[in-house]
């Protein structure tokens, strides 16, 4: 991935071209650490993508996939053109997202403002714009610590199972019984309000529920002979963990962190639109929405259609691409 990275950026520096690599440069150049945090997900997320494609779908199964599964088709595209645009929002934003345009207060949308103006004159479009590198940046980081935290106590809890599962278990229990929001909002009243914060509350409140996935998957995957064999054999447990068992129960984890990503931004957005989530100045869709733009939704309802629009859009995208990876992955559906 750093790999990648470096290279992006000679080639942009040698033929001055806008991109990636020249959007990273100028973001450590002025220390804006939510810019270089987007821009390294986006490589390592799209490094992850291609490795998959690589290796389980050959271009005659992937094209087949595509006719079958249109819909997971155009769930990429649009999860594509988001990213696209988040990455290149100081590039595509015809405006900067906290420029107040005096006496455009509440301003109808037009060729000046294509989506109008909100209730501090500050261009709505632009902050759409904006707004998506906080919500794929939320998304991606919250799934981030979800994932690892959860594939970590699900992999030693199924495996070692005895009493250290069944502690375990009881307190995913407890933490399920109550809706992610709700953990969420415990977790942000418990460590403050924040970008960071959020995308550590969003995480933490999605571990029980990943933990139970990859559990279920190492109790049916240990069963197999492969692993009596690694014991026989004498293999240590944290390599049989680590060699055999992760490498198999790979597919539940990447069918629930697709589809926990769009569970994620639902949560970045609800957290913002009660003033709980990311600093009121910052662009946030969920921000958008907040209790201080409602005052004004009636009469300009604008205010609400577009980051409500692109909430749902990008919600959508990455559900019916996680329904779409799960067909690929689940043999019994392959054929639907």
């Amino acid at each position: 991935m750093a790999y990648l990275l470096g290279r992006t950026v000679i080639i942009e520096a040698v033929f001055t071209l806008p991109g990636l690599g020249t959007s990273t440069l100028k973001a450590i150049n002025l220390r804006d650490y939510p810019q270089i945090q987007g821009n390294i997900l986006f490589i390592a997320f799209m490094f992850l993508i291609i490795n998959i494609v690589v290796d389980i779908a050959p271009l005659g199964r992937a094209v087949r996939l595509l006719r079958r599964k249109p819909l997971g088709a155009l769930s990429l595209v649009l999860i594509a053109f988001t990213v696209a645009v988040a990455i290149l929002a100081p590039a595509v934003a015809p405006h900067s997202p906290h420029e107040s345009f005096q006496g455009h207060r509440l301003e109808y949308p037009s060729s000046q403002f294509l989506m109008g103006t909100d209730q501090f004159a500050r261009d709505i479009l632009s902050r759409v714009i904006y707004g998506a590198q906080v919500s794929l940046l939320v998304g991606l980081a919250s799934v981030v610590v979800g994932i690892l935290g959860g594939s970590l106590l699900g992999l030693v809890s199924g495996y070692l199972e005895g009493r250290l599962d069944l502690i375990l278990q009881r307190v995913m229990d407890g933490f399920m019984a109550l809706p992610s929001i709700i953990l969420a909002l415990a977790f942000v009243a418990a460590i403050g309000p924040g970008l960071l914060n959020v995308m550590v509350a969003i995480g933490l409140s999605y571990i029980p529920r990943v933990n139970r996935v990859v559990r279920g998957s190492v109790l049916a995957e240990k069963q197999n002979v492969y692993i009596e064999a690694a014991r026989t054999v004498g293999c240590r447990q944290l390599r049989i963990m680590a060699r055999h068992l992760l490498p198999n129960v790979t597919a539940p984890i990447i069918v629930v962190a697709s589809v926990t990503i769009a569970n994620a931004i639902l949560a970045e957005a609800a957290l913002s639109f009660l003033g709980v989530g990311v600093p009121p100045q910052t662009a946030s869709w969920g921000a958008m929405l907040s209790a201080e733009a409602r005052r004004f939704m009636l009469a300009q309802p604008w205010l609400a259609i577009w980051p409500g629009l692109a909430i749902t859009v990008t919600v959508l995208a990455w559900n019916l691409l996680g329904d779409a990876i799960r067909d690929v992955w689940d043999p019994r559906l392959r054929g639907s």
